[in-house]
């Protein structure tokens, strides 16, 4: 009886971006966990080899689904052919991949000198072909929008692999205990998706389906290419300049955002893209949805953004340790632009829902491009200045989204800054608040600074998101309350 309520709750978007959200904070959390067990147990140089690796299959992961799983959530009337198509491509580049980065081995281990990578990209080799076993079959649980099905299944098959992993390394299996969490994580997950899916493929190929979804899947690919290249880019320009350390000091305070990225905006892209593919029948609803979505995800992350740019001083040192105060410009510089990225994750699952990846791709590539371009011309100037260019970057990208938004759904530009002069707002008064109260706590411990500028924080948050954002608030208290509808009868039933 209490079942049905739980199914459709999490079948709805709020629902299905608190499992994944979920998911993020349960994987960074058990995965740290066993990081900490791990590096008691085994040596770096196990780390690094594996790392080597770990580095790689994203890439062959990407070309093994060709954006097929995303074409095939998006698509509005996908045919058995569709999915059967997607499935045996996969399977074969799958395949194919595998074997292609196990014999990558011998070249690294010449050029690397380094011993044991040729055994260890072999052992690691079937994770790229589980992985694209898997795409069909989770394109079709985020259709069905059963992302509390692939966030439970991500978080017991990833406990499966590190459970595995600290047994091997306590019985002395070294290195192949990672190499073992990561095959055994990839391979049990992969089977509970495809027993979720309940579904059994054709043997049918169509190549005239496989052209579409391969013209569709090219701009997908070809985003995250481009983000990889910028990365690598921006990498390459900072170590030429500032050296290896001011690499690390960089990746370190990137690391921070992202983190503080991953355990709330992550969710939204996969969610929103299949919310918009949904209802892009219906421009009025779909301009609706859009602008509720992008209240409520600027209303929950300026907060957490705010609370790093204000913090930063004593937070990057309370977390890496004191050698990493140079970090601390560039964390308080990623953190204001992060505040303006965030509706850069809802207008990407917009566009892709939309069926418009190439659009993005070109978006992609000026806003990647002029981030390159930045960091090279402000990277002389200090770690502080390349933060600052990114912050510049991030209103030019934020401006350049609002024509692309316009033109497919009923919104205006005028809206959309609206909008967003709110959401400076916001973020001007929680980190004028918040600043107050950092600076006089100064006489007390670092950890009751943190929170104290926390929760003045968070209270000028509440008033603030009250006058600017009420749509945002209101959805939050219904959510709330479906939450605890769901939890009630769970309590009463254990207490009988």
């Amino acid at each position: 009886m209490t079942s049905e309520p739980q199914q459709k709750f999490s079948s709805t978007p709020a629902g299905s971006v608190l499992w994944m959200t979920a998911q993020k904070w349960f994987s960074r959390l058990s995965g740290l966990l066993t990081v900490v067990i791990l590096a008691r147990l085994l040596a770096p140089a196990d780390f690094g080899l594996v790392a080597i690796a770990l580095s790689i299959i994203p890439f062959l992961t990407l070309l093994s689904d060709l954006g097929f799983s995303t074409y095939l959530v998006q698509a509005q009337n996908p045919t058995p052919e569709h999915f059967s198509t997607a499935f045996w491509y996969s399977c074969i580049a799958g395949t194919i991949l595998s074997f292609g980065l196990g014999l990558l081995g011998y070249p690294l281990q010449m050029f690397l000198e380094v011993k044991d990578v040729v055994p260890i990209l072999w052992g690691l080799a079937p994770v790229v072909l589980f992985a694209a076993l898997g795409s069909v079959p989770n394109a079709m649980l985020r259709r069905r929008m059963r992302f509390d099905l692939i966030a439970r299944q991500a978080m017991l098959s990833g406990v499966i692999g590190q459970i595995v992993a600290i047994t091997l390394a306590l019985s002395g299996f070294g290195v192949w205990a990672l190499v073992a969490q990561t095959l055994i994580a990839q391979l049990t997950g992969t089977v509970m998706i495809w027993i979720a899916a309940r579904w059994v493929p054709s043997s049918a190929f169509h190549f005239g389906e496989f052209r579409r979804m391969a013209v569709f899947g090219f701009n997908v690919v070809a985003v995250e290419f481009t983000a990889m290249a910028r990365a690598s880019a921006e990498n390459t320009i900072v170590a030429a300049t500032l050296g290896l350390n001011g690499l690390g000091y960089l990746n370190v305070a990137q690391r921070l955002i992202q983190v503080a990225q991953d355990l709330t905006v992550t969710a939204i892209t996969p969610v929103s893209t299949v919310v918009f593919s949904q209802l892009r029948v219906d421009r009025k609803r779909i301009a609706s949805a859009y602008d509720m979505a992008q209240a409520v995800a600027y209303a929950l992350v300026t907060p957490i953004m705010v609370f790093i740019a204000v913090c930063a001083p004593l937070l990057v040192p309370v977390i890496f340790g004191p050698q990493w105060q140079p970090s601390i410009g560039a964390a308080q510089g990623f953190a204001i632009a992060g505040i303006m990225t965030i509706g850069a994750a809802l207008d990407h699952g917009l566009l892709y829902g939309l069926g418009k990846p190439g659009t993005w791709f070109i978006y992609a590539v000026i806003i990647d491009g002029l981030t390159v371009a930045v960091t090279f011309v402000t990277v002389a100037h200090g770690l502080e200045a390349v933060a600052i260019g990114f912050i510049f970057v991030a209103l030019v990208a934020t401006m350049m989204r609002w024509p692309l938004v316009t033109s497919q759904i009923d919104v205006t530009r005028g809206q959309l800054a609206g909008q967003f002069s709110r959401v400076i707002l916001l973020a001007g008064a929680t980190g004028v608040a918040g600043y107050i109260a950092f600076d006089a706590a100064a006489d007390h411990a670092p950890l009751v600074r943190l929170v104290i500028a926390g929760c003045a924080i968070s209270l000028c948050w509440l008033a603030s998101v009250y006058f600017l954002f009420p749509a945002a608030l209101t959805e939050g208290k219904r959510l709330l309350q479906k939450v605890l509808d769901r939890i009630r009868p769970a309590a009463v039933v254990a207490d009988r």
